[in-house]
């Protein structure tokens, strides 16, 4: 049984459709501009062929493993095809199983619910909060941010040196940082993992939508990524990898689809067989548009070719910071120095600016949209600026003349979908800013900077 699905574009000397490519938005000086979607770190815009592949899908929809239907065994055969695509996309050994999610926040969750009795968690301060924060039931150990990628592997080696030797620990290290952009050695911190007992989870959500991703060829023992980074719809994800730690964990979801057995005991109770392999860790009707969705991607991805969408990105990071070199006001965010192999994710602070006067300046006269705050990190981002670990993240606009110094960061990025124009506009869009000033008066309203649409 199949579904139509889209003849795929190979060609990456162009950015690769992608929805909303044409919106306009207005500017607050007058007129309207194509909006410049610059923050992919976030949520990339969903690719055009993932949509019409979604479109091509949805007349045949029918539920999940329940039905005899032909409808319902299409979508069945639909759903696990994609399992297999992830699969292959991620590099798998045999026996890795991939178990769809809501998201990378919900794959660690979902490993962290199914962690050994004792484990010992090892994680860097420089984690997104989706890998910082889940392990609440386990020891953690959290590593002070390294400053280049030697001492990130040196640094977890004596962490891991002075744990008890025996009993579980995990490993939990992001591909890519949401913050800086910069690549970690995955590689090596893997290899310094299993050298001590260990075992290593990657938080891919930054790295799979830009770089190649090998489970065999990284050894990693899972990894964990979202659709919606991933240039797919929101409400899907994955966790792939080692089976026996989430098979013999109790189901993170009870419910059908998890259970292959109920039974009602005599005193009033249930007795309950859980399911193996993935659907035990996926109870209820699954959201098998989000793995179709993903599976479209990741094909979208492999056949445009990782290493040419990584030549262009590397190209647009350039552009960013040679644009901006000769601006002093301007300084980038960094962990291992501005030479460091990065995606296409870039923050800054902008001197005598609030980080959020500056985004909402770029939204409202330029139609340019970044990010600004502490991304979901915000040991890490505390850390780059220097600022006190108590201080609060909310920043708006600064009083006319105060100079106030942002708590916060502004980050930009991009992808294999931005067209060199929104690229171009952002860097002459910052200079002029600089330069020049807003265009527009601004007020804080519920903690974020606004246009004053009064004046």
């Amino acid at each position: 049984m199949s579904v139509p699905t889209v003849a795929a574009g190979r060609s990456v000397r162009a950015p690769l459709p992608v929805l909303g490519r044409d919106v306009t938005v207005p500017l607050v000086t007058g007129g309207e501009v194509t909006y410049a979607a610059l923050d992919y770190a976030a949520s990339a815009p969903a690719l055009q062929r993932v949509w019409d592949d979604v479109a091509a899908y949805a007349p045949y929809y029918g539920s999940v493993h329940r039905g005899a239907g032909y409808l319902s065994q299409l979508s069945t055969d639909l759903f696990e095809n994609a399992r297999r695509t992830v699969a292959e996309f991620l590099d798998c050994r045999t026996g890795d199983q991939v178990v769809f999610t809501r998201s990378t926040t919900d794959s660690l969750n979902l490993l962290a619910a199914a962690l050994p009795d004792g484990c010992e968690v090892f994680v860097f301060e420089t984690e997104h909060h989706a890998s910082l924060l889940p392990w609440r039931d386990a020891r953690v150990t959290c590593l002070d941010a390294p400053r280049s990628p030697r001492q990130a592997v040196e640094t977890l080696e004596r962490a891991l040196a002075d744990r008890a030797p025996h009993g579980p620990a995990l490993v939990c290290v992001t591909g890519a940082s949401n913050v800086t952009g910069e690549l970690w050695p995955v590689r090596e911190l893997a290899a310094a993992a299993h050298a001590h007992g260990a075992r290593i989870v990657l938080d891919a959500a930054q790295l799979a939508p830009h770089h190649a991703v090998s489970v065999t060829g990284l050894d990693v023992d899972w990894v964990a990524f979202s659709g919606h980074k991933l240039y797919a719809p929101f409400g899907s994800g994955v966790l792939a990898g080692r089976a026996d730690w989430l098979q013999e964990a109790e189901p993170y979801l009870a419910g059908g689809g998890a259970s292959r057995k109920v039974t009602r005991r005599e005193d009033g109770g249930v007795d309950v067989e859980w399911h193996e392999g993935a659907a035990r860790h996926e109870a209820g009707s699954p959201n098998v548009i989000g793995a179709h969705a993903v599976a479209s991607a990741c094909k979208a991805l492999t056949e445009a070719g990782f290493e040419a969408l990584a030549a262009r990105e590397e190209r647009l990071v350039r552009a960013v910071r040679e644009g901006l070199v000769d601006v002093p006001e301007v300084r980038f965010l960094s962990l291992f120095g501005d030479d460091a192999p990065r995606v296409g994710v870039l923050s800054f602070v902008v001197e005598g600016w609030n980080s959020s006067h500056f985004a909402a300046a770029l939204s409202a006269e330029y139609g340019i949209g970044v990010r600004d705050g502490l991304f979901c990190a915000h040991p890490l981002v505390r850390t780059l600026l220097g600022s006190d670990p108590q201080a609060q993240g909310e920043c708006g606009a600064p009083e006319a003349g105060s100079g106030e110094k942002s708590l916060n960061a502004i980050r930009v990025s991009f992808g294999a979908g931005t067209p060199d124009e929104h690229v171009e506009r952002f860097v002459r869009a910052v200079r002029e800013l600089v330069r020049d000033g807003a265009r527009w008066t601004y007020r804080t309203v519920d903690g974020r900077c606004v246009p004053d649409t009064s004046v």
